[in-house]
């Protein structure tokens, strides 16, 4: 009950928090960076809402990822920081003295993590009676 209880409160963790950087990208920035960060930005918040809705599913029905749902979860949740993270940094890079630019190679990481994450989910459906 312990893990049903974590993914359903990172679920809801990361849902917020997508809604609120979400809002903050369409009042705040929309007016400070150009059209082409903008999207990036959004397809950050995107993601991190279906990941945080995943988390949330596999919160009510741990019987999908048996063994692996603890695996599962981190994924799932590095995968988030990592991939959305860097995009909001990426795209907001001119808006700050760190360049972000720098550590851009953890977005394809966070989102190879996001991918195995359903890979592992597909596989629990295959071998599940």
């Amino acid at each position: 009950m312990i893990m049903a209880k974590k993914l359903k409160l990172f679920g809801a963790f990361f849902g917020m928090t997508a809604v609120i950087i979400g809002a903050f990208g369409a009042h705040t920035l929309a007016e400070q960076i150009d059209a082409e960060s903008l999207r990036s930005f959004e397809t950050g918040v995107k993601y991190q809402m279906y990941h945080a809705l995943l988390l949330i599913i596999l919160g009510f029905n741990l019987k999908t990822v048996r063994k692996t749902h603890s695996f599962v979860f981190y994924m799932i949740v590095i995968g988030i920081i990592m991939f959305s993270g860097s995009i909001y940094g990426l795209a907001t890079n001119g808006l700050t003295s760190f360049d972000f630019t720098t550590i851009a190679f953890i977005t394809p990481i966070g989102g190879s993590l996001l991918i195995l994450s359903w890979l592992l989910i597909f596989v629990s459906f295959l071998n599940k009676n």
